[in-house]
Parts: C-alpha cells; sequence; structure tokens
C-alpha cells in the first residue's frame, strides 16, 4: 500500500511509531494563534506552544533516519522560536522564504498609513537534517558513523589492492608523493578519508612499482574506476538526499502561487507544486514521508505522484476522510487501480506498508 492516513493526535501516534521508520518529515504544524481555528488556539501562551513544539521535534528526531530530512512550516512571528524547538534535536540548514506573489495575502487591503510593522506576505520552512558526526541522540546508528565506517570498508577492496601492491614493489608512501607530486598516499593507502587515484597518478605508480622489473598494479585503471562506482553508489545511499536542477527553485526564497479560493478549501492549504519540490529534492523513489499535520492531505498527493509512500496524522476527522478520498483518486505511474487504506497493528508499534 502506497498510503495511510491515521485519524488521532500527532503526538500520541508518533510515540507509537518505529525508530527511524521514516525518510523525512514534512509538516505544516499550527502556528500560534494566526489563524481562526481552534486548534491554533490550544495555548494560552507561547511557552507552552514552544514547549509543545520541543515534544513534536523529540519525536521526530526518533523516528526519522539518520539520512533524512526534516521540513517545518512556521509563521514569521514564531519562525525564531520553532526553530529554537528544532535546533534542540537537529541541526538546522537553512529557513526557506516561501514569498507569496501580489494580492494572495491580506498585503493589499491594508492602507499602509495605517500599518505599525511590515505586512507578513511569506512564510518559514525549517529545512533541517540529524546533527552529525558521533551525534549522541542517534548513537552509532547515526549517518556520519555510517559514513565512517563505509570509509573504512565499503572502498577496502580498492584500497587493500593498491596498498598491497605498494607494498609488494617496496615502496613506501613518501616515495608514492614524490613520485606523483602530490600528498596523497595517505589518502589512497590508508583508510583514512579514502580517495581512488586519477588514471594519471594510478599510471605513474605503475610505472614506479615496476621500474626494476615486476608486474604490479595489473589492472586496469577502468576496471577499478568501475568497481569504483559500484561502492559509490552503496556509499551515496547513506547520504541524506538532495536534488535540485536549474530548473527547480535552488534558492532559500521559493516563489510558488498559493492555493486559489474555493469551497471546501483548507485553510492551511499548501501548493502542490511546492510540495512535489520538497518530495523531489529531498527524497528518493520509494522513501516513506510522514506529514503529521496532514490537512489537505497535499504532502501525499506529491508523493504518490512521484513514486514515494505517504503517512499522514490528522486530528480532524473531516479532514482524515477528505485526505482519504484525494490520495485515493491519484493515479501514480499511470495505475487505474484504486489504493486501500493498510490497518494499524492492533497492539504495539504502528506497522505500516507490511
Amino acid at each position: 500500500m502506497d498510503f495511510e492516513i491515521i485519524h488521532g493526535e500527532a503526538l500520541e501516534v508518533m510515540r507509537g511509531m518505529a525508530d527511524n521508520s521514516v525518510d523525512a518529515v514534512v509538516t505544516d504544524p499550527p502556528y500560534f494563534k494566526v489563524k481562526g481555528e481552534a486548534w491554533d488556539h490550544q495555548w494560552d501562551k507561547p511557552a507552552q506552544f514552544i514547549e509543545w513544539m520541543g515534544q513534536l521535534a523529540e519525536q521526530w528526531q526518533r523516528i526519522l533516519k539518520p539520512n533524512g530530512s526534516l521540513y517545518v512550516f512556521a509563521s514569521p512571528k514564531m519562525a525564531w522560536h520553532v526553530e529554537g524547538a528544532v535546533r534542540e534535536r537537529f541541526a538546522v540548514l537553512m529557513n526557506i522564504r516561501w514569498q507569496k506573489p501580489p494580492f494572495s495575502t491580506k498585503a493589499e487591503m491594508f492602507r499602509k498609513s495605517d500599518l505599525r510593522n511590515y505586512f507578513p506576505a511569506s512564510e518559514t520552512i525549517i529545512f533541517a537534517e540529524h546533527y552529525g558526526a558521533d551525534n549522541i541522540a542517534k548513537g552509532e546508528a547515526g549517518y556520519a558513523a555510517k559514513c565512517d565506517e563505509l570509509r573504512g570498508f565499503v572502498f577496502e577492496p580498492l584500497r587493500a589492492y593498491l596498498d598491497g601492491e605498494r607494498e609488494r614493489s617496496g615502496f613506501t608512501p613518501r616515495q608514492v608523493n614524490e613520485a606523483t607530486g602530490t600528498q596523497m598516499a595517505g589518502h589512497w593507502f590508508t583508510r583514512v578519508q579514502w580517495a581512488l587515484p586519477t588514471a594519471k597518478h594510478y599510471a605513474t605508480m605503475r610505472d614506479l612499482f615496476n621500474a626494476q622489473g615486476g608486474d604490479y598494479l595489473r589492472r586496469e585503471y577502468e576496471d577499478l574506476r568501475r568497481e569504483y562506482e559500484d561502492l559509490r553508489r552503496e556509499y551515496e545511499d547513506l547520504r541524506r538526499p538532495f536534488n535540485v536542477t536549474a530548473e527547480d527553485q535552488y534558492t532559500d526564497v521559493w516563489t510558488f502561487p498559493t492555493v486559489q479560493a474555493y469551497q471546501g478549501k483548507h485553510v492551511c492549504e499548501k501548493p502542490l507544486a511546492m510540495m512535489e519540490h520538497i518530495i523531489k529534492a529531498s527524497t528518493r523513489p520509494g522513501a516513506i514521508v510522514l506529514d503529521c499535520f496532514a490537512g489537505s492531505a497535499a504532502t501525499g498527493h506529491a508523493c504518490l505522484l512521484n513514486g514515494r509512500k505517504f503517512i499522514g496524522i490528522e486530528l480532524s476527522k473531516q479532514w482524515t476522510d477528505r485526505g482519504r478520498f484525494r490520495l485515493a483518486a491519484v493515479r501514480p505511474h499511470g495505475n487505474t487501480d484504486p489504493v486501500a487504506c493498510p490497518r494499524l497493528a492492533a497492539q504495539g508499534q504502528i506497522s505500516l506498508f507490511a
């Protein structure tokens, strides 16, 4: 199954989800007394709201995979506070500014002489990842630890071949540096930040090792290169995905149009194009994306259109039903079969897409 929208409270549902179970969290929590809905007025004071945001961040940290991405929408007024709560658990990469086009907000309705501040015509999107090397919270399951492990072991067959040939020929790393005019021997022959020599440097080493007879470094460079590329792809799979092109909105200021008014529109509905942009930039095909404030299910719609799986959590029964209806109608990759929602596990942690 490609999606599930769970009717429930975000914290309660997330506490039942397994550790390291989603590839990305893309979500639009309440803004704190910005919208005229009861769910945006649950807290009397900002400190209570931020404490709640910290509890959300705690769960995001636990369920997000080590190489996952976090996107959290926030109002301009509260963005600094929300970022602080996120920063307690994550490394904030940047604040993306969604600049709304003219006449898409109420800015044009006010007499400018009556304003006592600049009118907020944008929203903040906090973009974050797990903290890096030796992250206490994620421990050895962390992304940086995995990368260190790969540097030592994934490329080990190539490193061992190069270093073994050097030892057989009797040359030292210092002599290799002198012959190649580099200081790269430590990277070619040891596990510390291992790197594959260039074709030119490989040829120089071969000439050096065979200068007094012998048959060293017999493998052709292109053969080594092919093996390296195979191993590199395995290595890259552990990196946080991020893919944008010159045709994408690749800066930290986005200009996607807002969703035009229609009967039954969600008060916080985000444009599908923007959600697709996030999904394509920060996840790979087949990834599982969580939106714990699913609302109109635009995030899920973007996921299904692009070959990702979606978990939504929604407090409103009405919007849970509408979201499920919307996603069941999506036809990704030419699929015309209706999509059924999987059921939750009866006990213990939530089991999705089993």
